[in-house]
C-alpha cells in the first residue's frame, strides 16, 4: 500500500472513531458529511517576510486552493496572542485525500507555480517566513460544514476569535466535545455569536484537543455576547453538570483574536 493511501485510510479511521463521539447530537446538520480543515500558521518576521507572504497567499495559494474545489479559505492576521506576526490560514475541503494531497498537486498546476515562485525559492538568507505548523481536523458532527456570516460577504468590520481546548485526557476530551452537542451550539446561538467551524484535532501539537472560530463585529460585542453566553439559564445548568466539570475536562485554553487580511474568503 502506498504512504499516500495508508495516511488518507489511517485518518479516515481516526475521523469515524471520533465522529462516534459526537453521535449524541441532535442538531438537524447532524448526519451530512463533514468537512475536513487544515489550519496554518505561518510564524514571520516584520518587513519583507510579511509582504511576501501576503503576496503569495493572495495571488497564488488561495486561488489554487480554490481551483482544487476548496473554497472559501480564510487568512487573519494575530491580532492579539502570544507571537506576533503571525497568519493563520484556514482551509476547508469536502475531501480527506484532496486536503493532505493539496501539496502535492500544487506542484502540477503551472499558474501557481508561476505567481508562486518568490516565495518558493526564496534563499535561505531572505526566507519566506520562520517556519509554518499546521493542524489536520474534521469538523463535529453536530457543526458539519463551515458557516459564513453575512459580514464575510460584505468584508464589513469584522475579529475572529480562535478558541482551542486541552483535555487531559481521552476520555475528557470525548466529553467536552459531548459538551457542545448537549446544547452549547444552541446557547451559542442565542447569544448571538457568528459560529464558524468547530474541529476535533486529528493532527497537530498538544492532543487531545478541539479547536473553533467565532466572529463578531468588534471587541465590544465579543465581551457583551459571552457576557450573554454566561448569564444564560442553559449554559449555567450545564456547566454546572457534574458530567461537564469545567476543570476536570479542560486543562488548558488558547485564545487568540483574529483579523482578515484583505484577500480573505472568510
Amino acid at each position: 500500500m502506498q504512504r499516500r493511501e495508508f495516511l488518507g485510510k489511517s485518518l479516515a479511521a481516526s475521523a469515524l472513531a471520533l465522529g462516534g463521539t459526537a453521535g449524541m447530537a441532535q442538531s438537524a446538520d447532524a448526519g451530512k458529511q463533514r468537512e475536513y480543515y487544515e489550519l496554518r500558521k505561518y510564524q514571520l518576521q516584520s518587513g519583507p517576510q510579511t509582504k511576501l507572504t501576503d503576496a503569495y497567499l493572495a495571488e497564488a495559494l488561495i486561488p489554487a486552493l480554490n481551483r482544487m474545489g476548496m473554497s472559501p479559505v480564510g487568512a487573519f492576521n494575530l491580532s492579539i496572542g502570544p507571537n506576533t506576526p503571525e497568519i493563520y490560514v484556514l482551509i476547508p475541503s469536502p475531501s480527506l485525500e484532496q486536503l493532505v494531497t493539496a501539496e502535492l498537486r500544487l506542484g502540477h498546476d503551472e499558474e501557481f507555480l508561476k505567481k508562486a515562485s518568490a516565495f518558493w525559492s526564496a534563499p535561505a538568507t531572505a526566507p519566506a517566513f520562520l517556519r509554518y505548523e499546521s493542524q489536520l481536523m474534521i469538523a463535529f458532527e453536530g457543526w458539519p460544514k463551515m458557516k459564513l456570516p453575512e459580514s464575510s460577504t460584505s468584508k464589513a468590520k469584522r475579529v475572529f476569535q480562535l478558541r482551542t481546548y486541552e483535555s487531559p485526557s481521552n476520555a475528557d476530551h470525548v466529553t467536552k466535545v459531548k459538551m457542545f452537542h448537549s446544547g452549547e451550539f444552541d446557547i451559542f446561538q442565542r447569544a448571538g455569536f457568528g459560529q464558524i467551524f468547530y474541529g476535533d484535532v486529528l493532527i497537530g501539537p498538544r492532543l487531545p484537543k478541539l479547536t473553533y472560530m467565532l466572529t463578531f463585529g468588534d471587541l465590544s460585542e465579543l465581551d457583551a455576547k459571552w457576557q450573554a453566553f454566561g448569564n444564560d439559564p442553559d449554559w449555567k445548568k450545564l456547566s454546572h453538570s457534574q458530567e461537564y466539570a469545567f476543570e476536570e475536562i479542560v486543562s488548558n485554553i488558547d485564545n487568540l483574536i483574529l483579523t482578515p487580511k484583505s484577500y480573505s474568503q472568510i
